[in-house]
């Protein structure tokens, strides 16, 4: 049993809210109306858990431009009915697959990630840089592909204006790989997690060097 009480629908609803920038309220409302949010969880090897709580409350508050969003540590809800989710538009699905990257699951999280491929609304941001300090290493290498000409300079400045909670992904990077990767990639500067954080480090040097020429 989950030590927090029991979660109500309109409550899980009202955290993801928080969770996106206030011009996308009318999409992000129109993807919640097919998130499962009964308490039934299908686990892997066919295991169905009821849960008391479909998401968990503690949130990493992250600047996104002018805002200040708030996004879930984790969601144990299932994913949506196919035929439910085909009838999303184009920037419906994306918000989807943003929320789904904060999954319990990490097969769901590599999937979806995957499906974000190409993307480049800022938006997306705050949900792909959380991977970054993933323990999943093929989530890491997918990663690479996000870190394209296009996001880069997305990942860079979201890196500056959260400068605290980029240190955190980084630390945790470092302890995933000390944990449990150490004995494939002998020395960190050979892992893919220092490889993506080490482009991200580069292009801000590069933006706050171009900056201070400017100014």
């Amino acid at each position: 049993m989950w030590p927090w009480k029991k979660t109500k629908q309109p409550y899980v609803k009202e955290i993801l809210l928080k969770g996106f920038p206030f011009s996308l309220k009318e999409d992000l409302s129109a993807v919640l109306d097919i998130i499962p949010m009964d308490h039934h969880v299908q686990h892997r090897l066919g295991q169905v858990v009821s849960m008391e709580q479909l998401i968990i409350p503690d949130k990493q508050t992250v600047q996104l431009d002018d805002e200040i969003l708030a996004i879930p540590c984790r969601v144990y809800f299932n994913e949506p009915e196919p035929y439910k989710e085909s009838k999303l538009t184009e920037r419906q699905q994306t918000i989807l697959n943003c929320i789904y990257l904060r999954h319990h699951n990490g097969l769901v999280r590599q999937k979806r990630l995957q499906m974000l491929a190409g993307k480049q609304e800022y938006f997306i941001i705050p949900y792909s840089i959380h991977l970054l300090g993933d323990y999943v290493v093929e989530i890491l290498e997918e990663m690479q592909l996000h870190l394209s000409a296009g996001n880069l300079d997305h990942f860079a400045q979201f890196a500056r204006d959260n400068e605290k909670y980029f240190i955190v992904l980084e630390s945790r990077m470092t302890s995933y790989w000390s944990a449990y990767y150490r004995w494939k990639s002998y020395r960190l500067k050979d892992y893919v997690g220092r490889h993506n954080i080490d482009r991200i480090k580069k292009r801000l040097r590069e933006k706050n060097h171009s900056d201070n020429r400017k100014n």
